[in-house]
Protein backbone atom coordinates (compact mmCIF):
# COMPACT_ATOMS: atom_id res chain seq x y z
CA UNK A 1 0.00 0.00 0.00
CA UNK A 2 2.79 2.21 -0.85
CA UNK A 3 3.13 5.21 -2.92
CA UNK A 4 5.82 7.09 -4.18
CA UNK A 5 5.19 10.46 -4.40
CA UNK A 6 7.20 13.53 -6.09
CA UNK A 7 6.49 17.01 -5.51
CA UNK A 8 4.04 15.93 -2.40
CA UNK A 9 5.59 19.65 -0.63
CA UNK A 10 3.98 21.53 -3.42
CA UNK A 11 -0.08 22.36 -3.72
CA UNK A 12 -1.62 19.80 -5.29
CA UNK A 13 0.84 16.78 -4.29
CA UNK A 14 0.29 17.49 -0.79
CA UNK A 15 -3.49 17.46 -0.72
CA UNK A 16 -3.24 14.17 -2.50
CA UNK A 17 -0.29 13.07 -0.04
CA UNK A 18 -3.45 14.08 2.87
CA UNK A 19 -6.20 12.05 1.18
CA UNK A 20 -3.87 8.96 0.30
CA UNK A 21 -3.23 9.06 4.19
CA UNK A 22 -6.80 9.02 4.81
CA UNK A 23 -7.39 6.62 2.66
CA UNK A 24 -5.02 3.87 3.94
CA UNK A 25 -2.07 4.23 2.17
CA UNK A 26 1.84 4.38 3.12
CA UNK A 27 2.89 7.46 1.48
CA UNK A 28 6.75 8.48 0.55
CA UNK A 29 7.20 12.07 -0.57
CA UNK A 30 10.50 13.45 -2.76
CA UNK A 31 10.61 17.16 -3.33
CA UNK A 32 13.48 19.44 -3.35
CA UNK A 33 11.88 22.26 -1.78
CA UNK A 34 12.32 24.72 -5.05
CA UNK A 35 8.69 25.95 -5.29
CA UNK A 36 7.13 23.72 -2.66
CA UNK A 37 6.68 24.39 1.60
CA UNK A 38 8.25 21.55 4.06
CA UNK A 39 4.74 22.88 6.48
CA UNK A 40 2.57 21.29 3.65
CA UNK A 41 4.01 17.99 3.83
CA UNK A 42 2.01 15.80 6.45
CA UNK A 43 3.30 14.46 8.98
CA UNK A 44 2.58 11.29 8.35
CA UNK A 45 4.19 11.00 5.00
CA UNK A 46 7.70 9.83 4.82
CA UNK A 47 10.02 12.97 3.56
CA UNK A 48 13.19 12.41 1.32
CA UNK A 49 14.94 15.85 0.33
CA UNK A 50 16.07 15.54 -3.18
CA UNK A 51 14.92 16.42 -6.79
CA UNK A 52 13.66 13.87 -9.27
CA UNK A 53 17.36 14.03 -11.24
CA UNK A 54 18.91 12.88 -8.27
CA UNK A 55 18.56 9.07 -9.75
CA UNK A 56 20.63 7.68 -7.82
CA UNK A 57 19.72 8.27 -4.46
CA UNK A 58 15.77 7.66 -6.30
CA UNK A 59 17.16 4.25 -7.45
CA UNK A 60 18.46 3.07 -3.49
CA UNK A 61 14.91 3.89 -2.53
CA UNK A 62 13.18 1.84 -5.06
CA UNK A 63 15.60 -1.08 -4.40
CA UNK A 64 14.66 -0.93 -0.79
CA UNK A 65 11.03 -0.15 -1.06
CA UNK A 66 8.41 -1.72 -2.51
CA UNK A 67 6.15 1.01 -4.40
CA UNK A 68 2.33 0.43 -6.07
CA UNK A 69 2.80 2.81 -7.61
CA UNK A 70 4.49 6.53 -8.71
CA UNK A 71 2.39 9.75 -8.35
CA UNK A 72 4.26 12.27 -10.50
CA UNK A 73 3.80 16.05 -9.13
CA UNK A 74 7.07 17.46 -9.62
CA UNK A 75 7.63 20.21 -11.82
CA UNK A 76 7.51 24.02 -12.98
CA UNK A 77 3.88 25.17 -13.79
CA UNK A 78 4.04 29.20 -14.72
CA UNK A 79 2.90 29.64 -18.17
CA UNK A 80 4.78 33.44 -18.37
CA UNK A 81 8.24 32.13 -16.85
CA UNK A 82 7.75 29.38 -19.51
CA UNK A 83 7.23 31.45 -22.11
CA UNK A 84 11.21 33.43 -21.09
CA UNK A 85 12.37 30.42 -19.73
CA UNK A 86 11.40 27.47 -22.22
CA UNK A 87 14.76 25.23 -21.65
CA UNK A 88 14.22 25.47 -17.99
CA UNK A 89 10.11 23.55 -18.60
CA UNK A 90 11.67 21.24 -20.64
CA UNK A 91 14.83 20.26 -19.15
CA UNK A 92 12.35 19.70 -16.06
CA UNK A 93 8.97 18.80 -17.19
CA UNK A 94 10.25 16.48 -19.43
CA UNK A 95 13.68 15.32 -19.33
CA UNK A 96 13.86 14.47 -16.01
CA UNK A 97 10.06 13.37 -16.17
CA UNK A 98 11.62 10.97 -18.78
CA UNK A 99 14.55 9.85 -16.45
CA UNK A 100 12.96 9.26 -13.65
CA UNK A 101 10.02 7.13 -15.67
CA UNK A 102 12.53 5.51 -16.66
CA UNK A 103 14.13 4.55 -13.93
CA UNK A 104 11.40 3.51 -12.26
CA UNK A 105 10.47 1.06 -14.77
CA UNK A 106 13.73 -0.61 -14.45
CA UNK A 107 13.08 -1.25 -11.01
CA UNK A 108 9.79 -2.68 -11.47
CA UNK A 109 7.33 0.19 -10.76
CA UNK A 110 5.02 0.21 -14.04
CA UNK A 111 1.94 2.19 -12.44
CA UNK A 112 2.28 5.50 -12.75
CA UNK A 113 -0.11 8.68 -12.69
CA UNK A 114 1.20 11.80 -14.27
CA UNK A 115 -0.09 15.23 -13.41
CA UNK A 116 -0.71 17.21 -16.80
CA UNK A 117 -2.10 20.06 -17.91
CA UNK A 118 -5.72 21.75 -19.49
CA UNK A 119 -2.69 23.79 -21.10
CA UNK A 120 -2.21 21.26 -23.69
CA UNK A 121 -5.31 21.98 -25.81
CA UNK A 122 -3.87 25.78 -26.66
CA UNK A 123 -6.63 27.95 -27.73
CA UNK A 124 -9.35 25.84 -28.86
CA UNK A 125 -11.78 27.95 -31.30
CA UNK A 126 -15.04 25.91 -31.04
CA UNK A 127 -16.03 27.76 -28.37
CA UNK A 128 -17.31 24.38 -26.53
CA UNK A 129 -16.18 21.63 -24.24
CA UNK A 130 -12.86 20.70 -24.62
CA UNK A 131 -12.34 16.15 -24.74
CA UNK A 132 -9.91 13.99 -24.58
CA UNK A 133 -9.35 13.33 -27.80
CA UNK A 134 -9.26 17.00 -28.82
CA UNK A 135 -6.55 18.37 -31.23
CA UNK A 136 -3.28 19.01 -29.01
CA UNK A 137 -1.58 22.43 -29.73
CA UNK A 138 0.24 23.89 -26.72
CA UNK A 139 0.67 27.77 -27.54
CA UNK A 140 3.43 27.99 -24.47
CA UNK A 141 6.62 25.89 -23.44
CA UNK A 142 4.66 24.90 -20.69
CA UNK A 143 2.24 23.36 -22.64
CA UNK A 144 4.86 21.76 -25.03
CA UNK A 145 6.84 20.50 -22.41
CA UNK A 146 4.11 18.07 -21.15
CA UNK A 147 2.85 17.55 -23.99
CA UNK A 148 6.26 15.57 -24.82
CA UNK A 149 6.31 14.23 -21.47
CA UNK A 150 2.68 12.61 -22.15
CA UNK A 151 3.95 11.41 -25.44
CA UNK A 152 6.80 9.34 -24.24
CA UNK A 153 4.89 7.56 -21.49
CA UNK A 154 2.51 6.80 -24.82
CA UNK A 155 4.52 5.14 -26.92
CA UNK A 156 5.69 2.79 -24.74
CA UNK A 157 4.66 -1.12 -25.55
CA UNK A 158 1.04 -1.59 -23.31
CA UNK A 159 2.29 -4.87 -21.50
CA UNK A 160 5.44 -2.36 -19.75
CA UNK A 161 3.35 -0.04 -18.29
CA UNK A 162 0.06 1.38 -16.56
CA UNK A 163 -0.35 5.16 -16.81
CA UNK A 164 -3.39 7.64 -15.86
CA UNK A 165 -2.45 11.21 -17.66
CA UNK A 166 -4.68 13.79 -15.57
CA UNK A 167 -5.13 16.92 -17.59
CA UNK A 168 -6.23 19.70 -14.76
CA UNK A 169 -8.16 22.61 -15.44
CA UNK A 170 -7.39 25.46 -13.12
CA UNK A 171 -6.94 24.20 -9.81
CA UNK A 172 -7.98 25.96 -6.95
CA UNK A 173 -9.28 26.74 -3.22
CA UNK A 174 -7.93 24.93 -0.10
CA UNK A 175 -8.58 21.86 2.10
CA UNK A 176 -11.46 22.87 3.99
CA UNK A 177 -9.46 21.89 7.33
CA UNK A 178 -6.97 24.14 6.56
CA UNK A 179 -4.26 21.58 6.30
CA UNK A 180 -3.00 22.67 2.99
CA UNK A 181 -3.30 25.38 0.28
CA UNK A 182 -1.39 27.55 -2.39
CA UNK A 183 1.68 29.04 -1.27
CA UNK A 184 3.53 31.47 -3.41
CA UNK A 185 5.41 34.52 -3.33
CA UNK A 186 4.58 35.61 -6.19
CA UNK A 187 1.37 34.63 -7.52
CA UNK A 188 -0.41 34.38 -11.10
CA UNK A 189 -3.34 32.29 -10.46
CA UNK A 190 -6.37 34.58 -10.32
CA UNK A 191 -8.17 32.80 -7.24
CA UNK A 192 -5.02 33.16 -5.26
CA UNK A 193 -4.33 36.86 -6.36
CA UNK A 194 -8.26 37.46 -5.46
CA UNK A 195 -8.33 35.72 -1.97
CA UNK A 196 -5.56 37.92 -1.05
CA UNK A 197 -7.05 41.17 -2.74
CA UNK A 198 -9.97 40.75 -0.11
CA UNK A 199 -8.20 40.19 3.08
CA UNK A 200 -5.91 43.40 2.10
CA UNK A 201 -2.73 41.48 1.56
CA UNK A 202 -2.58 43.32 -1.85
CA UNK A 203 -4.54 46.77 -2.82
CA UNK A 204 -5.48 45.82 -6.55
CA UNK A 205 -6.17 42.79 -9.03
CA UNK A 206 -5.47 42.87 -13.14
CA UNK A 207 -7.40 41.63 -16.08
CA UNK A 208 -4.88 40.67 -18.47
CA UNK A 209 -7.19 41.26 -21.29
CA UNK A 210 -10.75 42.55 -21.25
CA UNK A 211 -11.22 42.32 -24.92
CA UNK A 212 -11.56 38.69 -25.72
CA UNK A 213 -14.28 37.13 -28.11
CA UNK A 214 -16.49 36.26 -24.66
CA UNK A 215 -19.55 37.64 -23.11
CA UNK A 216 -18.00 39.98 -21.05
CA UNK A 217 -14.91 40.31 -22.88
CA UNK A 218 -12.30 38.23 -20.51
CA UNK A 219 -10.93 34.89 -20.55
CA UNK A 220 -12.87 31.79 -19.13
CA UNK A 221 -11.46 29.05 -17.45
CA UNK A 222 -12.97 25.63 -15.42
CA UNK A 223 -12.06 25.64 -11.62
CA UNK A 224 -11.78 22.52 -9.53
CA UNK A 225 -11.51 22.73 -6.19
CA UNK A 226 -8.16 21.02 -5.15
CA UNK A 227 -9.68 18.56 -2.29
CA UNK A 228 -12.14 17.38 -6.00
CA UNK A 229 -9.18 17.02 -7.64
CA UNK A 230 -6.56 14.95 -4.83
CA UNK A 231 -10.14 12.77 -4.57
CA UNK A 232 -10.02 11.83 -7.94
CA UNK A 233 -6.11 10.94 -7.78
CA UNK A 234 -7.53 8.56 -5.27
CA UNK A 235 -9.92 7.17 -8.12
CA UNK A 236 -7.55 7.01 -10.64
CA UNK A 237 -5.40 4.94 -8.73
CA UNK A 238 -7.81 2.27 -7.92
CA UNK A 239 -8.36 2.17 -11.48
CA UNK A 240 -4.85 1.57 -12.71
CA UNK A 241 -4.33 -1.27 -9.93
CA UNK A 242 -7.52 -2.74 -10.44
CA UNK A 243 -7.98 -2.64 -14.57
CA UNK A 244 -4.27 -2.48 -15.78
CA UNK A 245 -4.90 -0.32 -18.32
CA UNK A 246 -3.90 3.11 -19.70
CA UNK A 247 -6.23 6.21 -19.68
CA UNK A 248 -5.84 10.03 -19.71
CA UNK A 249 -8.82 12.04 -18.34
CA UNK A 250 -9.31 15.85 -17.97
CA UNK A 251 -10.14 16.76 -14.20
CA UNK A 252 -12.63 20.13 -14.05
CA UNK A 253 -16.02 20.79 -13.42
CA UNK A 254 -17.40 21.09 -17.34
CA UNK A 255 -18.67 24.72 -16.14
CA UNK A 256 -16.90 27.72 -16.79
CA UNK A 257 -16.22 31.40 -15.18
CA UNK A 258 -14.81 34.56 -16.82
CA UNK A 259 -12.51 36.55 -15.17
CA UNK A 260 -15.16 39.33 -14.16
CA UNK A 261 -17.52 37.11 -12.65
CA UNK A 262 -14.86 35.25 -10.62
CA UNK A 263 -13.99 38.86 -9.20
CA UNK A 264 -17.49 39.86 -8.54
CA UNK A 265 -18.22 36.96 -6.88
CA UNK A 266 -15.24 37.56 -4.27
CA UNK A 267 -16.38 41.16 -3.58
CA UNK A 268 -20.05 40.04 -2.56
CA UNK A 269 -17.95 37.57 -0.12
CA UNK A 270 -15.97 40.17 1.34
CA UNK A 271 -16.72 43.59 2.76
CA UNK A 272 -13.21 44.50 1.17
CA UNK A 273 -14.43 46.20 -2.65
CA UNK A 274 -11.01 44.74 -4.50
CA UNK A 275 -9.52 47.94 -6.80
CA UNK A 276 -9.78 46.14 -10.33
CA UNK A 277 -7.40 47.23 -12.90
CA UNK A 278 -7.52 46.43 -16.49
CA UNK A 279 -4.31 45.29 -17.99
CA UNK A 280 -3.02 43.85 -21.94
CA UNK A 281 -3.67 40.62 -22.72
CA UNK A 282 -0.55 38.40 -21.23
CA UNK A 283 1.82 36.02 -23.86
CA UNK A 284 0.19 31.99 -23.30
CA UNK A 285 -2.68 32.58 -22.57
CA UNK A 286 -6.13 31.32 -23.89
CA UNK A 287 -9.53 33.24 -24.25
CA UNK A 288 -11.50 30.23 -23.48
CA UNK A 289 -10.87 26.94 -21.88
CA UNK A 290 -13.38 24.97 -20.44
CA UNK A 291 -13.57 20.89 -19.71
CA UNK A 292 -15.74 18.05 -21.16
CA UNK A 293 -15.16 15.68 -17.94
CA UNK A 294 -17.71 12.58 -19.37
CA UNK A 295 -15.07 10.32 -19.91
CA UNK A 296 -14.05 10.30 -16.09
CA UNK A 297 -17.83 10.44 -15.08
CA UNK A 298 -18.33 7.55 -17.64
CA UNK A 299 -15.57 5.37 -16.19
CA UNK A 300 -14.02 6.85 -12.52
CA UNK A 301 -16.69 6.39 -9.47
CA UNK A 302 -16.19 10.37 -8.67
CA UNK A 303 -18.63 12.81 -7.28
CA UNK A 304 -17.71 16.32 -6.64
CA UNK A 305 -18.17 17.88 -3.13
CA UNK A 306 -16.98 21.01 -3.90
CA UNK A 307 -18.46 22.25 -7.65
CA UNK A 308 -19.32 25.39 -6.92
CA UNK A 309 -17.41 28.73 -7.31
CA UNK A 310 -18.65 29.85 -3.62
CA UNK A 311 -16.58 26.79 -1.98
CA UNK A 312 -13.78 27.17 -3.65
CA UNK A 313 -13.48 30.95 -3.18
CA UNK A 314 -14.81 30.80 0.54
CA UNK A 315 -11.79 28.10 1.71
CA UNK A 316 -9.32 30.02 -0.83
CA UNK A 317 -10.23 33.10 1.27
CA UNK A 318 -9.65 31.53 4.90
CA UNK A 319 -6.43 29.87 3.87
CA UNK A 320 -4.93 33.36 2.84
CA UNK A 321 -6.34 34.10 6.78
CA UNK A 322 -4.51 31.26 7.82
CA UNK A 323 -1.34 32.63 6.05
CA UNK A 324 -1.64 36.30 7.07
CA UNK A 325 -1.95 35.15 11.23
CA UNK A 326 0.39 32.24 11.07
CA UNK A 327 4.31 32.73 10.56
CA UNK A 328 4.94 28.87 10.41
CA UNK A 329 4.16 29.04 6.19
Amino acid sequence: MSILLTGGAGYIGSHVALSLLEAGYEVTIIDDLSTGNKNLIPSKAEFIHCNVCELKKIDSLLKEKKFLALMHFAGFVEVEESVSYPEKYFKNNTTNSIKLFDLCLQNGLSNIVFSSTATVYGNPTHKSFVSETDDIKPINPYGESKVRTENYLQQFDPRKINYIILRYFNVAGADPELRSGLIKKYPTHLIKIASEAAIGKRGSVQIFGNDYNTPDGTAIRDYIHVSDLADIHIKVLRFVLEKRQSEIFNCGYGKGYSVKEVLNMVNSLCKNKINIINASRRSGDAEMVVSDISKLKRMIDWTPKYNKLEKILKTSIQWEKKLLNEKVF
